[in-house]
């Protein structure tokens, strides 16, 4: 169906940006990548990119010669601006609205946004991010809604026609694994848990079945959890 268009992919060196990377591959006839660097505290993920997009043109040629421009944006005043467990040195809890404090008010709608004037001025029309609201930490602006709204607004405020893609957000993290598998097989799956970050910590000195990270930080739980149960279902297939 975009065979012969270009996407923009927000790529921040994560699982789930990754899978969102490796879709739009099999769908567009080129693929830019944007990375934001905010001030976060696993800034790690953004350096893992280079591994991963070189693990990407190894396995896959075809992929390979789609793969256009790698962009990275610094956005400090978003960390200035935010008091979160993501861009200050504090423990990771659950605030009394209801969100974990790893939650960045504004920071899905700055970089859609962000995205959006930079796929203008390139001259692209899709836009791929990774947000999804059913295996998630409850952040506001994950849910579909949220993004079917934002949609509307850019497509408003800059006259375009804008598409903003998330193949995510139905999926829970098991199938986001199974995604993978189906895209790219057993190599796109061990690639990602090689070298993609999720850790809100930032750490990469433990390496766990699912990946590396600190094993409990709420990125890394979801990760975990959702890497047993693809692990079990591909186990029960398999016999």
């Amino acid at each position: 169906m975009y065979n012969q268009e270009t996407a923009l992919v927000l790529f921040s060196g994560g699982q789930d940006s990754t899978t969102c990377l490796a879709w739009a591959l099999d769908r567009f006839a080129r693929v830019e990548m944007l990375g934001f660097a905010y001030g976060q505290r696993h800034a790690i993920e953004l350096d893992c990119r280079d591994l991963l997009l070189a693990g990407i043109r190894a396995a896959r040629p075809d992929w390979a010669a789609k793969l256009g421009e790698s962009h990275t944006l610094e956005i400090p005043t978003l960390a200035e601006i935010s008091d979160t467990a993501l861009t200050r040195d504090v423990e990771i809890r659950m605030g009394e609205d209801g969100l974990p404090n790893t939650f960045v008010p504004g920071r899905n709608l700055v970089f859609l946004t962000f995205a959006a004037a930079l796929a203008y001025r390139r001259g692209i029309r899709h836009i791929v991010g990774g947000m999804c609201e059913t295996d998630y930490s409850g952040y506001p602006d994950c849910r579909d809604e949220t993004i079917r709204a934002l949609q509307s607004a850019l497509n408003l405020g800059m006259a375009k026609n804008f598409e903003l893609h998330t193949p995510l957000m139905w999926l829970d993290k098991a199938n986001t694994w199974n995604l993978a598998y189906d895209l790219g097989g057993a190599g796109l799956v061990d690639l990602i848990r090689e070298h993609s970050h999720t850790c809100y910590l930032g750490e990469r000195g433990a390496q766990h079945d699912w990946g590396y990270g600190c094993g409990g930080c709420p990125a890394c739980s979801l990760r975990a959890k959702g890497w047993r149960e693809y692990a079990a279902r591909a186990a029960t297939t398999a016999n």
